[in-house]
């Protein structure tokens, strides 16, 4: 069987060639269950880069798991960066999400490098697109989205790859105002919350809107609590 990517593990390596972490403390948020439901949250502070939260989550007797990687710079005007593995009875799927929190418009070859990297993987099923989303029409194309059985290696590849390419790219990026950097993070993470979805309405119902608005916006993208 195909060696599966194990989001945590190649996160953290890749970003600690370059950089230094201090992992923040989260208290009774670090893991939550409820109906069978198990989460375990961790995040960081990459310096001189921003914010980085993996989560995790097991369900059905582990018929049901997810890792997300979120890396949300402040520091340096790139792109937020979303990694998601989701394995549900049998099916698996792998996204790479790259989305527009910059001050300055990305320069078209770093565009160009995701688009060549998605293109090696077209042969691989993409997940259906289901409705229009809010955050769509900041959503780089060259985004990657993969559903299917028996595909295990090469997805974990293109995930590889798409993390690779983006941890690199962090060290040529120019650096920003860290506060209006952070507000374009804020205003991504008010958004998701405020709008929604299949994992914010399920944390939501499960742990009450207090501890979701924690996870989502302090934890998963390093953002201030709105009052």
């Amino acid at each position: 069987m195909a060696k599966r990517m194990i989001l945590r593990d190649s996160v953290l390596a890749a970003l600690e060639r370059s950089y230094s972490l201090q992992k923040e403390d989260l208290g009774d948020d670090a893991r939550l269950s409820a109906k069978g439901m198990t989460f375990t949250t961790e995040s960081w502070e990459i310096t001189g880069i921003g914010h980085l939260c993996i989560m995790q989550m097991s369900a059905f007797l582990g018929l049901m798991r997810m890792e997300t990687a979120i890396i949300a710079p402040k520091d340096v005007d790139s792109p937020l960066f979303n990694l998601d593995w989701v394995k549900a009875f049998g099916n698996e799927t792998q996204i790479a999400e790259l989305y527009d929190t910059q001050l300055q418009p990305w320069p078209s070859e770093c565009l160009e490098v995701f688009e060549f990297a998605r293109a090696k993987y077209t042969d691989l099923p993409d997940a259906p697109a289901g409705d229009a989303r809010w955050y769509d029409e900041i959503l780089y194309p060259c985004s990657l989205h993969k559903k299917g059985r028996g595909i295990t290696g090469r997805m974990s590849q293109a995930a590889q790859d798409y993390l690779t390419i983006y941890v690199d790219f962090l060290s040529s990026v120019p650096t920003c105002d860290p506060e209006q950097k952070s507000a374009k993070v804020q205003a991504f993470a008010e958004s998701l919350f405020a709008e929604g979805g299949p994992a914010v309405d399920m944390v939501t119902k499960l742990f009450g809107e207090q501890t979701a608005r924690r996870l989502v916006l302090q934890h998963m993208y390093g953002t201030r609590l709105s009052a």
